[in-house]
């Protein structure tokens, strides 16, 4: 198997003895979209940087379309296209000029420069927009320009680092479907890095859920939830619950299983949902707990990323 990016071991500690990566380790075969997952702050914009030779790591190793990062940067930079978390488009140029200087920085001849240029807003449905100043884009427009800018140079492996953050559902979803006609007609092997889960469930044909900095699960979206048995179940406390005995209790239910508890919210994985349910809440409701809300779902990307991580996460799942 060819691999176009290999990380093994990879470290990374900032000032303040601050661990951003701890042995973080994957490979992604050629051709195929990759995502790594993880909450703000879990060490996926740092692995980027390192990959794209823009930060050092302090330990392991990382390979780029069969280039060492450390040792052979350029080769690296001239094989990668990136796409950043934030937009460096000129707002104040058109997006062809914003793509023909892309053109220019990578080496690209003049004639090809103005074909792929053209090709490029086709694609992405900016081509009545192309002689356009940036600054009247709409948001999903500027974020399809950036897209556009990092394959200007037809380049082996697309990193693409939050690509659909800050975007309207609409827009998210347009993007999504661009990008997986993208990956089929370029032949790229792309990164993804996102907190969507449904993103990564739609695009990445593997993914890698990283927590503190290194990889707690790895594999398909399908194997990895496939491999959670039953249904779960999320229960909205009145408040929140902290004396232990309330876990052990509810583990004792028949066909109830992983319970555990993130503030108000309650988890559990069910193996008999039509029985275990109304037991469920039969034990919370006798030891004194109110109960706001109840919801039963088919394992999610949610549910693996709780049960490889030992919590749930706050705030930027969507």
């Amino acid at each position: 198997m060819n691999h176009a990016i290999e990380a093994s071991g990879l470290t990374k500690v900032y000032r303040g003895g601050v661990r951003a990566l701890d042995g973080l380790s994957f490979a992604v075969e050629e051709g195929t979209v990759f995502g790594l997952l993880g909450p703000n702050g879990a060490g996926k914009s740092t692995a980027v940087r390192i990959l794209t030779t823009l930060a050092k790591h302090d330990g392991g190793s990382a390979r780029v379309a069969g280039f060492d990062v450390a040792r052979e940067p350029e080769n690296v930079r001239r094989a990668i296209g990136c796409v950043a978390q934030k937009s460096g488009l000129d707002v104040d140029a058109t997006g062809r000029e914003n793509l023909t200087l892309q053109g220019r920085l990578c080496g690209m001849a003049g004639s090809d420069i103005e074909r792929r240029a053209g090709e490029l807003l086709g694609r992405f449905g900016l081509a009545g927009a192309g002689d356009r100043a940036v600054r009247g884009y709409s948001g999903g427009m500027q974020r399809r320009l950036d897209v556009a800018m990092g394959l200007m140079h037809r380049p082996r492996v697309l990193f693409l680092d939050e690509p659909t953050t800050g975007l309207d559902p609409e827009a998210r979803a347009t993007m999504w479907q661009e990008l997986s006609t993208l990956v089929r007609d370029e032949r790229l092997t792309v990164l993804l890095t996102t907190h969507y889960l449904e993103e990564a469930d739609r695009l990445a044909g593997r993914l890698a859920i990283v927590d503190r900095g290194r990889v707690v699960v790895q594999g398909s979206p399908d194997e990895l939830k496939a491999n959670l048995r039953g249904d779960s179940i999320q229960v909205e406390l009145g408040a929140p619950e902290t004396d232990p005995f309330f876990l052990e209790v509810l583990a004792e239910v028949a066909g109830v299983r992983d319970v555990s508890i993130d503030g108000s919210r309650l988890f559990a994985r069910l193996d008999g949902g039509s029985t275990a349910i109304p037991a469920v809440l039969a034990v919370i409701e006798s030891m004194g707990a109110a109960i706001a809300s109840v919801r039963v779902a088919s394992p999610s990307l949610d549910d693996v990323y709780l049960r490889h991580a030992g919590r749930a996460y706050h705030g930027d799942w969507v």
